[in-house]
């Protein structure tokens, strides 16, 4: 397994450190606002290399924090007349129930910075007598970049030229060098406001932003990880930061890989609400857009490659999730014209755990063993395995799984039918690819109806089939379209009528 290692800028073997779980951080959400697209974007690509990791055999002990105390939250907080804590709550519920919308696994560990100011003062009383950070005239403590031969190693900025460059801006004349951070702000009246002030060694304060992923990497994963992950707009000046004050603090390195996440763009611009283009998962879903067609926008260009989320290409995502649940229900049914739901319920994301889990299959597929149908789902399967190895390649990923549809469809359609044994092959593959993908138990999920309205549809559709066999056109009509407008669509087959749901329940 290669990924790109943004510290070394190249292309590197993937093995843990140690023996035991291979250890993950994340730089998680900043909960002043609702998560957007944007931001989900990274959080679908730590999805994605967290589903592989676990699919390559590995244990994996991934962490994504929140950060509830900052600029940010504490203006938020103070503009809403609420304590810090009553601000952001509601933002990390919010945040949990949109990554369960998107089919996100749980992570080992949503740690709150807040929870660990005690272990930053402690880190930060270290750093000071070190000798790597000092405390200023306003009881402030600044990290000294100075004593640090290592900054600008991950990012190229922040040399002694971009210090002789820089000015210091207003607040800040503590600061003996101009590219020094703050590791502990002294507390300000908007602090106090919304309860944001902790004692420390130097007086009230609360912590620098950068001190808090570094202090709650140390506390929970250990002094050097395996992966360090996040947006490409966090390696300078965050993720630099980071590498300084932890190793510094330790002696250690701080992570042994770095992966960046590009930027995602709406209809080519960045995203904006002055632009009219700021988009959050909960706007989309509530628009009735499906949540799978969400997901699979989000993780289907490379993600050292900038996105452009478009409404044509969330039509276009709709378009290739319906076309692969209309492809598992045919080889489930081994092209048989079944007369009953067209796509059984699945179970939620992740439940399909090893091959051979992709449905009860083949009721109509012609018995015998696997044969040349089968050969080309492990191929493809394969290649689908490589390009996932190659440093996350889901577009090369996605032309292995497209083409296990078309070889699949052709074997469907040809006039000898299809052995079971191949169809049972063909749902293992796609089964395998979904573990990574997390799109198609997504997508059968968000379909799924009650019974109640499961037996309603069955009325109708029936009431349809003796419209049709009384010739009255016009009532079948009416309750075709009827049907569409709830989002479920018929198949009118030589063995009966079939239905499916194509657009999620409740939109």
């Amino acid at each position: 397994m290669n990924l790109y290692d943004s510290l070394h800028r190249e292309l590197r073997r993937f093995e843990p450190g140690t023996p035991g779980p291979v250890t993950v951080y994340g730089c998680g959400p900043t909960v002043y606002d609702y998560a957007h697209i944007g931001n989900f974007r990274t959080f679908v690509v730590y999805d994605l290399l967290h589903r592989h990791l676990r699919r390559r055999g590995h244990e994996v002990e991934f962490v994504v924090n929140f950060t509830d105390v900052d600029d940010k939250t504490i203006g938020g907080a103070a503009a809403a007349a609420r304590p810090l804590a009553a601000h952001t709550g509601p933002f990390i519920e919010a945040f949990l129930e949109d990554a369960e919308t998107l089919g996100l696994l749980p992570v080992s560990r949503h740690p709150r910075a807040t929870e660990f100011i005690p272990a930053m003062t402690e880190f930060v009383a270290h750093l000071i007598d070190a000798g790597h950070a000092y405390r200023a005239g306003d009881g402030s403590v600044y990290y000294s970049v100075a004593t640090f031969d290592g900054y600008g190693k991950l990012s190229g900025k922040g040399g002694e030229d971009d210090s002789r460059r820089s000015r210091i801006d207003a607040g800040e004349f503590a600061k003996a060098d101009p590219r020094d951070f703050a590791l502990w702000k002294a507390a300000q009246p908007a602090d106090r406001e919304v309860g944001a002030v902790w004692d420390s060694p130097w007086g009230e304060g609360r912590p620098g932003w950068h001190l808090e992923c570094s202090v709650m990497v140390k506390s929970l994963l250990g002094e050097t990880i395996d992966i360090h992950v996040g947006g490409e707009d966090l390696l300078f000046p965050h993720h630099e930061n980071e590498i300084a004050q932890s190793e510094a603090a330790t002696g250690c390195a701080f992570a042994r890989f770095w992966m960046h996440v590009k930027h995602l763009k709406v209809d080519d611009r960045k995203m904006s609400k002055s632009l009219g283009n700021f988009h959050t998962v909960r706007e989309l879903v509530d628009d009735g857009h499906d949540p799978a067609a969400i997901r699979w926008v989000l993780l289907s260009a490379h993600y050292r490659s900038e996105l452009n989320f478009t409404a044509g290409g969330l039509s276009d995502a709709t378009e290739a999730v319906q076309r692969l649940l209309d492809f598992r229900r045919r080889i489930r049914d081994g092209g048989a014209g079944d007369p009953a739901r067209a796509e059984p319920v699945a179970a939620g994301v992740g439940a399909s755990a090893r091959p051979g889990t992709g449905g009860q299959a083949t009721a109509g597929a012609r018995s015998g063993a696997a044969g040349e149908l089968a050969a080309r789902a492990r191929q493809h399967l394969d290649a689908f395995e490589r390009a996932m190895d190659q440093d996350l390649n889901v577009p090369r990923a996605l032309a292995s799984l497209w083409g296990l549809v078309r070889d699949g469809n052709a074997a469907l359609d040809s006039p000898g039918g299809v052995r079971r044994g191949d169809c049972e092959a063909v749902l293992a593959a796609l089964g395998e690819m979904d573990l990574a993908l997390g799109v198609l138990d997504l997508a059968a999920k968000a379909r799924d109806v009650d019974d109640d309205t499961e037996r309603r549809i069955r009325e109708m559709v029936e009431a349809r089939d003796r419209a049709r066999k009384a010739r009255d056109f016009a009532t079948a009509d009416r309750l075709r379209a009827d049907l569409e407008a709830q989002g479920v669509r018929l198949e009118d087959t030589p063995a009966g009528t079939r239905w499916k749901r194509v657009r999620p329940t409740g939109s």
